[in-house]
């Protein structure tokens, strides 16, 4: 099997509110999305984004002038495309809009190996288990006040959610963000698990003040509370508070996480899709985090991101974020707080032709 041709475009996907607030791209998610060809029919689909829109043009060239180097390749051949390809984007650091759109590439090329085989792509990259625990993550946002958080939490739970994630870190006093705190674990009860997100909001000595309070509120984790590259900073936090410690969303490849694991730094290892390098850079990651002992968990590419996590040993949970649903036929099936992976080859989804066209960039 050769690759013999691939195609991209650009939508611009509605969401309801962005997770900042107002401002340009408030309420658009872009992507840019990527169909890989081969001489025996098979197509596989992948795609680009969560960068800032400006980047958008950028980031359609990069993953152009990438995936054109990619024909004539065996697709099968994913460790030797990822490399060539890091290497043609300039090599050094593998980061940015290169990192991005290889990791595009890599989705689109497991998912021809899935199709070609007559798999499911959780089954080749391990296939530990089929049902596995999901969380709502694209709702309660940081600029959702006290009472939009108590209406908003509920009716995730009236929706079959057992787990949600909330963001902290905005506000000018202890007090207040405690009271936001107060106000979501009141809303829910105390059996629905609740993950917090600072999103790098406070310094190390706020994050555990903060942190040493937040105990008493049974927290599942308290996500990325410093800067992200702070490693010995991260390390303090995670031995001063009780709560375990989630990070790893804002790092490129797979190098920081080896520094990140032996800072001990974290507690759950947190990975980003398009980041890490596709799902071959996340598995590798995974398989990384699993040495140390510590569970790994999704962000954001939820129906790419399912296949991951249900082929990794120590997956965790999976991030429901409904961001990139519009652009498929169908999205990814709950049961009982539990996310159900296809059984159909490959990744399971295809791209909504009607919608991308709806939503195409002008």
């Amino acid at each position: 099997m050769k690759i013999t041709g691939y195609s991209t475009r650009v939508v611009n996907l509605p969401r309801p509110v962005g997770p900042l607030g107002g401002g340009p791209g408030a309420n658009v998610a872009t992507f840019v999305t990527l169909k890989i060809q081969t001489d025996e029919g098979v197509e596989g689909i992948g795609y680009a984004g969560f960068a800032s829109n400006v980047l958008t043009k950028a980031l359609k060239e990069a993953l152009d002038g990438l995936a054109g180097l990619t024909v004539g390749d065996d697709p099968m051949m994913t460790e030797a495309i990822q490399q060539r390809l890091m290497v043609a984007g300039g090599g050094g650091a593998p980061a940015g809009l290169v990192t991005r759109a290889v990791s595009a590439i890599d989705v689109a090329l497991w998912d021809i190996k899935g199709k070609a085989s007559g798999h499911p792509v959780w089954k080749l990259l391990g296939g530990h288990r089929q049902r596995v625990p999901t969380y709502a993550s694209g709702y309660l946002w940081r600029t959702y006040d006290l009472d939009a958080l108590a209406e908003t939490a509920p009716k995730l739970v009236a929706d079959g959610f057992k787990a949600m994630k909330f963001r902290m870190g905005a506000e000018d006093s202890l007090s207040k963000e405690l009271e936001r705190m107060k106000v979501m674990r009141e809303a829910v009860g105390p059996d629905i698990d609740i993950m917090l997100d600072i999103n790098q909001g406070w310094d190390v000595n706020q994050a555990i003040t903060v942190g040493r309070e937040l105990v008493n509120y049974d927290l599942f984790w308290l996500e990325d509370p410093i800067q992200h590259q702070d490693y010995s900073g991260m390390a303090r936090i995670a031995d001063a508070i009780d709560t375990p410690i989630a990070s790893g969303e804002y790092h490129y490849g797979i190098v920081p996480f080896r520094h990140m694991l032996e800072e001990r730094s974290i507690d759950i290892v947190m990975a980003d899709l398009l980041r890490a390098g596709g799902l071959t850079g996340w598995m590798k990651i995974a398989h990384m985090a699993e040495g140390y002992n510590l569970p790994i968990v999704s962000h954001l590419a939820t129906e790419v991101m399912a296949h991951g996590v249900a082929a990794a040993p120590n997956g965790l949970t999976i991030e429901h974020m409904p961001w990139t649903f519009d652009m498929f036929t169908e999205e990814p099936k709950i049961e009982d707080g539990m996310m159900v992976l296809p059984d159909a080859p490959g990744l399971g989804i295809e791209f909504d032709e009607e919608a991308l066209d709806r939503y195409a960039a002008s």
